[in-house]
């Protein structure tokens, strides 16, 4: 494993960090205080072909690899939680899918738009009685002819209200539990959205209840082989775990660069505090940490972009980056101090969003069970 980024890796690196210093930081605080989704940045971006980056340019996207998309979540995280969480729900969770498992009419039809930039996409995984037990999933569907009608409700869907284009699944033989997964169009008759939630952090990403109300789509909307659902979204979520760790790392760092920046310039007892050897010690281990956190992110896009399996180091990096993060985020308040209690520093806004990372595509315990599993136990 070669721990040197390639010229290419650095440029994508470099030009999301300018488009998110540019387009995103400024307006993070704003968008958090009102839960505002920044939609003219959605469409920026893909103009950029960021919402296809690891997808082959025959689909609309960039053909970039793991590693380069990685390191764009970074960015975009570091800007702004929010927006990184909608964007990485947009690639891995929404485009990934069709990409692995549809057929070439369906990434035509539904994968260029969304990979281009034309459209944005939602995954539709949870429901009220299905989260971390995503085999109690109760939404149904059932053939009628040439039409699946799919009857349902599912909940805290990221960017739900603002997609064109949802992967959602559905059980379709429930005496045997067998789940499918589907493309559904959001315009498709019965689909409807409920609630926004009003979150405690990731605010300025959308998320919504949605209500499938005998929703009819086409028969070929069937993503991938009959009951196969399970299986898929599975491995979905492993690519996804890998560019949410990303995110964390993102998170990590715009807290950590605030702290240590306060530090410098803090003065106490006639020197700035940086010269305390506790905050030191606190900076020094915030350092180590989202280091260690990105190696263990790159190992496993590294991983994915070699064809190699990928799910044990998948977890780790979602394990320990989700919960590095918010511990990073928690001493940067301490070091702040009562500024850091304040909104006026970004700091308590990353202590909001980091949270939710050790809960989203798969909560801490989940990825403690996966890993246990590949141990023996």
């Amino acid at each position: 494993m070669d721990f040197d980024w390639t010229l290419e890796q650095r440029m994508i690196r470099d030009t999301v960090r300018e488009f998110a210093e540019a387009e995103i930081l400024p307006h993070a605080a704003e968008w958090d205080r009102t839960s505002q989704f920044p939609k003219e940045v959605f469409d920026k971006m893909g103009r950029l072909g960021l919402l296809g980056l690891p997808i082959p340019e025959r689909y609309g996207g960039a053909g970039a690899d793991m590693v380069s998309y990685c390191l764009a979540v970074e960015e975009i995280g570091r800007a702004c939680g929010g927006t990184g969480l909608s964007y990485e729900a947009h690639v891995s969770l929404a485009c990934m899918p069709i990409y692995l498992y549809g057929t070439e009419a369906q990434k035509q039809q539904y994968l260029v738009p969304l990979a281009s930039g034309k459209k944005l996409g939602s995954f539709a995984l949870t429901e009220p009685q299905a989260g971390s037990d995503a085999g109690g999933t109760r939404t149904t569907a059932r053939l009628e002819g040439d039409e699946w009608v799919i009857r349902g409700s599912k909940c805290f869907i990221t960017n739900g209200g603002y997609a064109q284009t949802v992967v959602l699944t559905a059980v379709t033989d429930p005496e045997r539990r067998g789940i499918s997964a589907f493309i559904v169009p959001t315009d498709a008759p019965g689909f409807r959205v409920g609630k926004a939630y009003e979150k405690m952090g990731m605010r300025a990403s959308n998320t919504v209840e949605l209500i499938l109300d005998d929703v009819r789509i086409p028969r070929d909307n069937l993503l991938g082989p009959l009951h196969a659902g399970f299986k898929q979204f599975l491995s979905t979520l492993d690519g996804g775990r890998v560019a949410i760790a990303a995110l964390a790392v993102g998170i990590a760092r715009s807290a950590f660069e605030t702290a240590l920046a306060y530090a410098k310039q803090r003065t106490q007892f006639g020197q700035t505090i940086s010269k305390f050897q506790a905050i030191q010690h606190k900076l020094a281990d915030m350092a180590l940490h989202i280091d260690l956190a990105r190696n263990a992110v790159m190992k496993a896009a590294w991983l994915h972009d070699q064809g190699r399996p990928f799910t044990l180091e998948a977890s780790f990096a979602k394990l320990f980056a989700s919960e590095m993060c918010t511990q990073i985020c928690l001493q940067a308040i301490q070091i702040l101090g009562g500024n850091g209690y304040l909104c006026d520093y970004p700091v308590e806004r990353n202590l909001r969003d980091a949270k939710l990372i050790e809960i989203g595509e798969g909560t801490s315990e989940v990825q403690r069970l996966i890993i246990a599993r590949h141990l023996g136990c």
